[in-house]
């Protein structure tokens, strides 16, 4: 996710040279070197090396796991800039425990990109710490804008927003591997079926940006009355799909809040 959301910021006209990452390996950093011109800073063989990358900084963007984003906000906290702007991509993590792990004239926001970010179609979430200015939000928008879309949300949200878009790609990618299964139980190779599917939602999926219609619509107008399409979408409304999305969109943020009361 560092590397797409770094990838846009280079893509839409940020200086390379002003960027600076910290990574765990070497490997790492000398990719990032290589393949972007920014500064990339090591702890394989750098300890100093998440302070190092804040130094000087006006935004700062915290792409660790969520279990080591306090720790590595109170290693970096005495070297940041007075105005800096922390922003979060970490699940669960709240504005209140990172505005306690810095000084108060540091501001925080939460964020939750998703996966699609890699090829440009992200939906981002933005939630504000209560120190985060007008300006400051304003510059995480932009920052996000570079590789996708942008809902700014209440924080008590963001948790819930996280079920939706930041899981979402998975629930898409499992959909295809099912329906890639189905569509190989009637004959077809992998590779046929594979196509098949995988152009079906892509094509579904632009024909409804680009049609203006709601999905209820361009679904009525592939269901002809006592045809095929509604044989098979009365067997998957046998199967409560609406309520098995909304349990398992419900399981995703009873996780997110566990990780929140640092259960893991």
């Amino acid at each position: 996710m560092g590397s797409a959301i770094l990838s846009g910021l280079l893509k839409a006209g940020f200086d390379a040279a002003s960027v600076a990452v910290s990574t765990r390996s070497q490997n790492s950093a000398d990719g990032l070197m290589a393949d972007f011109g920014v500064k990339a800073y090591a702890l394989e063989t750098n300890e100093q090396a998440n302070v190092q990358a804040v130094i000087g900084a006006d935004v700062i963007l915290v792409g660790v796991k969520p279990m080591y984003v306090t720790e590595v906000l109170v290693e970096v906290a005495s070297s940041l800039r007075q105005d800096a702007l922390i922003i979060s991509v970490a699940a669960g993590i709240t504005n209140a425990t990172m505005e306690a792990a810095v000084a108060e004239s540091v501001a925080v926001i939460r964020s939750m990109p998703n996966t699609p970010a890699l090829v440009g179609r992200a939906v981002t979430g933005i939630a504000a710490g209560s120190r985060a200015s007008a300006r400051q939000v304003s510059k995480a928008i932009e920052l996000f804008e570079t590789v996708g879309k942008v809902l700014v949300v209440d924080e008590s949200q963001i948790d819930a927003l996280s079920t939706v878009s930041g899981s979402g790609p998975a629930y898409v990618f499992y959909l295809i591997e099912q329906f890639t299964k189905a569509a190989e139980q009637l004959g077809f190779t992998p590779q046929e079926a594979a196509l098949m599917v995988g152009e079906t939602f892509l094509g579904a999926a632009e024909l409804l940006a680009a049609s203006g219609k709601t999905p209820q619509e361009l679904r009525r107008q592939v269901t002809s009355p006592n045809g095929t399409t509604m044989q098979a979408i009365a067997r998957m409304e046998k199967t409560d799909l609406e309520g098995m999305f909304t349990e398992a969109t419900e399981a995703a943020l009873a996780r997110a809040r566990e990780i929140a009361s640092g259960k893991g």
